[in-house]
């Protein structure tokens, strides 16, 4: 470990005031109208520059704040010179607001505005594109929506938004992943822009090209490295990344936030990676987990807690008297490791170095388990049970639901009104984090045992016939994504549309 000078310290107290302090974004949060600016940037990592999207409001802040009470009433400004579309994650806007590209709401062009007006539900959310591989480049942003009991805790709060990154362009990525050309791969992301058409098998060319150049696996940086459960290997880490980034820093030169002597602390912590899980290790800290993915849930006490992609947690944390304290976010399956540290006056800082001494076990859902809702679903029969088997293989590269690839595949019709309930089976040797788009749903059975878990918008389903019930209302009609939320996984296919019956195509 080496011991940051002063001047880094104080550099790196100034750099999160932005992304920490809840009273500035608070203010600017207050009233209608907010405007949100899609344009790029150059991020320095590691000492190496590199060309980047951002997403900021009016005052140069990462993303949006909402006051309690506020509405959504953003003007989205494309500042880019490539199309975009933002999807305001775990949100529940009508479906021509969620940004997703079907035909009826097409990405933004360049310098052209969108408005968007709904009522936002309130917690720890996050924004990104669903347009290409986009989100690999950091278009990506936390959205808090702030609560008045959450007010009244007076803690101090701190948002810790996690990602992947790679000095390699996204599409070098996916084509090391599947051994197809850069042609080919825009042709593919085009697909992920495109309405669902007749269900059908992958066809045969998309399968050729994905398994054309499989022997050489890893030359655009693909991982693939195993992990173990009951005595059998998994998948983990599809790609090999440059860094691991903690608001867009790593531990080389991490950021530093100042915090009070005995200071009551609210963590909002956001995993933002395209294609990485992460275990969040408190360290020498006890948390509370208090909310999932925006929802609350009874307390967890705990100083470990798994965090798949998409996913976010609010972690309440009671500071020691005085000290430095790391908060770690530490990838699965791996020793690599990202984080920020919390520091009190005078404390001495020193810095981690980017791996650590002890490899990460494969996340799981240990704690998907334990968590129960503070507002679960009423109890009611199911209207529609449903089936969805997770399918694919790191070789060829390409990832399915119920054996069928995106755009190729028979929408799950819904009627208003109805209790669905959807069984998840994983019948593959990777791990996916399953996003379903303009629902919030309860998880209500993991691996076939009962729970009256969590309501949040993303979950876990572990691999080698790992499963997952997930249940909801069908309460907000329009044409709905449900897809893995690792990019690439999306990006060959793993994504389906659940449509409400009274929605014309």
């Amino acid at each position: 470990m080496i011991t940051l000078s002063r001047r880094r310290l104080m550099a790196g107290g100034l750099a999160i005031g932005a992304i920490s302090g809840v009273d500035a974004q608070a203010t600017a949060a207050n009233g209608p109208d907010r405007r949100l600016i899609a344009s790029t940037r150059s991020l320095d990592v590691n000492g190496r520059a590199a060309t980047v999207f951002r997403l900021v409001d009016e005052a140069g802040n990462a993303g949006l704040t909402l006051a309690p009470g506020d509405q959504f009433q953003v003007t989205l400004d494309n500042q880019t010179p490539d199309h975009t579309i933002i999807h305001w994650h775990g949100q529940l806007p009508p479906w021509t607001q969620d940004g997703f590209p079907w035909p009826q709401t097409p990405p933004l062009a360049p310098a052209a505005t969108r408005a968007y007006d709904f009522t936002p539900i309130p917690g720890t959310y996050w924004m990104h594109s669903h347009q290409g591989l986009q989100e690999q480049r950091l278009m990506t942003a936390p959205l808090i929506v702030h609560d008045a009991a959450e007010r009244r805790e007076d803690r101090q709060e701190i948002v810790l938004m996690l990602h992947d990154f790679s000095f390699t362009a996204p599409d070098e990525l996916l084509a090391g992943l599947t051994g197809q050309t850069q042609s080919q791969i825009h042709a593919m992301a085009r697909l992920s822009e495109n309405v669902a058409v007749s269900s059908s098998k992958m066809p045969a060319d998309h399968q050729m090209g994905t398994m054309h150049g499989m022997q050489n696996m890893g030359s655009m940086g693909s991982m693939g490295s195993m992990g173990s459960m009951g005595g059998m290997t998994m998948d983990l880490n599809d790609i090999a990344y440059d860094a691991f980034l903690a608001n867009d820093r790593t531990l080389h030169d991490p950021e530093i936030i100042r915090v009070g002597r005995s200071a009551r602390v609210r963590l909002r912590i956001i995993n933002g990676a395209s294609s990485s899980q992460f275990w969040i290790d408190l360290g020498a800290l006890t948390g509370r987990v208090v909310a999932v993915d925006g929802h609350k849930v009874q307390p967890v006490p705990g100083h470990r807690f798994p965090l798949a992609i998409a996913q976010r947690l609010d972690i309440l944390v009671d500071l020691p008297v005085g000290g430095a304290f790391p908060i770690l976010a530490r990838l699965e399956g791996s020793r690599r490791r990202t984080g920020i540290i919390l520091a009190t006056s005078g404390a001495r800082i020193t810095r981690f170095d980017t791996t650590g001494l002890n490899k990460m076990q494969p996340i799981d859902n240990s704690l998907e388990t334990r968590l129960i809702a503070r507002a679960p679903l009423a109890r009611r029969k199911p209207d529609l049970l449903h089936r969805i088997t997770l399918g694919g293989s790191m070789k060829p590269y390409a990832w399915s639901l119920n054996g069928d690839y995106w755009p190729h595949i028979k929408p799950l019709m819904l009627q208003k009104g109805q209790r669905v309930e959807i069984e998840l089976v994983n019948h593959s040797m990777m791990a996916h984090p399953i996003h379903l788009h303009g629902h919030a749903f309860q998880v209500i059975a993991v691996n076939g045992k009962p729970i009256r878990g969590a309501v949040r918008d993303t979950v876990l389903v572990t691999p080698m016939m790992g499963s997952v019930r997930i249940a909801f209302d069908a309460n907000n009609p329009g044409r709905w994504a449900l897809h893995c939320h690792n990019l690439y996984h999306m990006m060959t296919g793993m994504m389906t549309e659940f449509r409400y019956g009274n929605i014309r195509v």
